[in-house]
């Protein structure tokens, strides 16, 4: 190549190849206009090609006077499966229907569907070579079919049940005319298989009709023969004249010991209340006598009588003897009136125990006759069930048989599909999109010329330059001296952290200049530390915000890319790590969990970009969320016995409250701040540290946090 030495190093020239492109503009405007001309004249010289388009609905479609909905719709939910619609579209492909649509519309008479009948002298000439096949010694059928199946497309419209039924061809008014009349000629065709369908259902019902009334009649005779000859004569719907009899005579039997028992009882209370000496007068039966209520009437009136004369007569005086002799025979009549009653209970005490004792006589004869007829009646049943099963069966067939007949007669049988979009003749071309192959034609030139003109200038060498060799890089001086604000170690070392005081500053600026160099808080040396340490259950403290929680998320995914087992749960207030890691920000998480609104398994959430977890922050109620914080211990322990570590951000949280969500001894504190300063980064630890955390570790997201500050803390 020109210009350039057989082993230098050569780059290729970007600049210099489109300077080349545009140098050569007239000749790249001239081919892409060249081809662009071509395209459209030979786009114009094709003959147009026009497409249009018939839609078939497959359903199926029952007369509303037959009774098909009574019966079993299974033969025509056939059709609605895959295979039936595929099925479908295969017969609307067939050779019959084509000929017939081909008859229909004289097709044969079209020199478009039968191009081979007129051959040309060139076609002539190959047949007579025995290159090509003569294609007149095909039938004309087979000649019409092969080129009516190229310009035929059916398919399924994808999930449904239509089917689309394409047609193309160099006559607009055809191309929409053939789709139509193919759908015409299926429906016509369903419609028939349906009615031959119907005929052969008549003919075969006829005579199993027949035959099943002689044996429903048989059946029927049966079960009044054996009713008769047992005596097994209906009362009811389940009930014979033994069981309705045995029912009534157990309900006369339960009354009349209610009775007896009643009487019974009612006579023991007058005894026992004539032998205690107690009035009597409190008890129903005697209060309700007329002949008690007349003697107490009469009683009151002497006593009446006699309170009056005791004023002004003595005691001795003869008409207060009268009175109180009267009183006592009143009172005997009241006593012999309530024997009386009592005699009348016994009695009828008695009377029903006597018809008891004969409705028991009775009740055990009927239960003999009504277990007879218990035995009977499995035989009866036996018939009547045959009956039932011979006359359900005619009458399906009768139901069947009408159905059939009328569809017959009437022609009542639609086909189980229906036009529902008919072709219409098409306004523009579907071949050839002349302005469509133009602009392709145009544009393939334009990039085939300029591909042309840079594989030219990179042969030739022109499009490459020599790469100058590279210069040795020159170290820069290292820092003087290191500001001595925190003593410390970077992530997993084990020097002591101490505060300097101010007179020790200048014996801290002797140091070596590369130690802070060595130290290192990116997110790596943090990932290292606690995969060294092997800590499985970590703080994140973010004063600076949402830099601090970002970078939070990082590591956690560092961790994951390591093949550690890691879960983030966000308990910041910001919510930054769900908006980062969760698949959308309205997941239920740690606040709906501690509300007890959600399950523990309803809350774990995969992160978008690596194979860690997170449990985003959730949208209940905090308040509602900090009732039930000691479960926040109880989680996070369930969670180590399956994640190798569990990461808990807390965000810009205290010392105070981080106390509330993980324990001072076995937690990892980690103090992620990236652009926080120094100060802030200096009082948090000093605040931790007051707290009583011993595990802390600074992150500041990149290999030193700063130029002012040098260590980290790490208690």
């Amino acid at each position: 190549m020109s210009g350039i030495g057989g082993h230098e190093d050569v780059d290729i020239d970007l600049g210099g190849l489109f300077r080349a492109v545009w140098q050569r503009r007239t000749r790249v405007v001239l081919a892409t206009v060249v081809a662009a001309a071509l395209a459209f004249a030979a786009a114009k010289m094709i003959a147009p090609q026009y497409e249009s388009e018939t839609r078939v609905l497959i359903e199926s479609r029952e007369p509303e006077f037959s009774g098909a909905g009574q019966l079993p719709q299974g033969g025509s939910d056939r059709i609605f499966d895959e295979s039936g619609i595929a099925s479908q579209v295969q017969v609307l492909r067939s050779a019959d229907l084509i000929k017939q649509v081909a008859r229909n519309m004289k097709l044969h008479e079209l020199e478009e569907f039968d191009p081979t009948a007129h051959p040309s002298a060139l076609s002539d000439l190959l047949v007579m070579l025995g290159l090509k096949k003569n294609p007149l010694e095909l039938p004309p059928e087979e000649r019409i079919l092969k080129e009516f199946n190229s310009k035929l497309q059916v398919y399924q419209v994808e999930k449904s049940r239509v089917i689309a039924i394409a047609f193309t061809s160099k006559n607009p008014k055809l191309a929409a005319a053939i789709p139509n009349e193919m759908a015409k000629v299926y429906l016509s065709l369903q419609s028939g298989a349906k009615l031959d369908s119907n005929s052969e259902a008549s003919r075969w019902l006829e005579p199993e009709i027949a035959n099943l009334r002689e044996k429903v009649r048989e059946a029927e005779a049966k079960v009044a023969a054996y009713r008769a000859e047992s005596g097994l004569l209906p009362t009811g719907e389940t009930e014979n004249f033994a069981t309705r009899q045995l029912s009534d005579i157990s309900a006369e039997l339960a009354r009349v010991r209610g009775e007896r028992a009643n009487a019974a009882a009612r006579a023991q209370g007058v005894r026992a209340a004539l032998a205690d000496g107690r009035a009597v007068d409190t008890l129903a039966d005697i209060v309700g006598s007329p002949m008690i209520q007349r003697l107490k009437e009469n009683k009151a009136a002497l006593e009446a009588q006699t309170a009056d004369l005791s004023t002004t007569l003595l005691d001795g005086h003869p008409r207060l003897k009268g009175l109180k002799s009267q009183l006592a025979g009143i009172e005997a009549q009241i006593r012999a009136e309530t024997r009386k009653i009592l005699a009348s209970l016994e009695n009828e005490a008695k009377v029903g125990q006597l018809r008891e004792q004969q409705l028991m006589q009775q009740l055990n004869s009927l239960k003999a006759q009504s277990a007879q007829a218990g035995e009977e009646e499995v035989g009866l049943r036996a018939l009547e069930r045959e009956a039932a099963a011979q006359r359900q069966l005619l009458e399906t067939y009768l139901v069947r048989y009408r159905e059939a007949t009328s569809r017959s007669v009437a022609n009542a049988t639609p086909a189980d599909a229906r036009v529902i979009s008919n072709a219409v003749v098409p306004a523009l071309a579907s071949f050839p999109k002349v302005i469509p192959i133009t602009i392709v034609a145009a544009f393939a030139s334009f990039l085939v010329s300029c591909v042309v003109i840079m594989l030219a200038e990179l042969f030739s060498g022109r499009a490459l330059r020599p790469v100058p060799a590279a210069t040795p890089p020159v170290a820069e001086p290292a820092p003087a001296s290191v500001p001595p604000e925190i003593t410390s170690t970077a992530p997993g070392s084990e020097a002591p952290v101490d505060a300097v005081e101010p007179e020790a500053r200048e014996e801290r600026e002797v140091r070596e200049p590369n130690a802070a160099a060595e130290q290192d808080f990116s997110i790596e040396a943090v990932a290292d530390h606690l995969l060294a340490n092997d800590v499985r259950v970590a703080v994140s403290v973010s004063p600076g915000g949402d830099d601090g929680s970002t970078a939070a998320v990082m590591l956690v995914r560092l961790l994951a890319e390591a093949g550690q087992k890691v879960v983030l749960i966000d308990f910041s207030g910001s919510g930054c790590p769900t908006r980062l890691m969760a698949q959308s920000p309205h997941l239920p998480g740690i606040i709906d969990l501690l509300s007890g609104e959600v399950a523990f398994s309803e809350t774990i959430h995969a992160d978008r970009f690596s194979d860690a977890h997170v449990i985003p922050h959730g949208e209940a109620d905090p308040e509602t969320a900090m009732r039930g914080i000691e479960r926040l211990q109880m989680i996070v322990d369930a969670l180590t016995n399956a994640y190798d570590l569990v990461l808990i951000e807390c965000g810009q949280a205290d010392s105070a409250a981080v106390a509330k969500v993980a324990r001072r001894e076995g937690t990892e504190i980690i103090l992620s701040a990236p652009s926080v300063s120094v100060e802030r980064i200096v009082e948090e630890l000093s605040r931790f540290g007051e707290a009583g955390y011993r595990d802390i570790v600074l992150m500041t997201g990149a290999g030193r946090p700063g130029p002012d500050f040098p260590g980290c803390w790490a208690a």
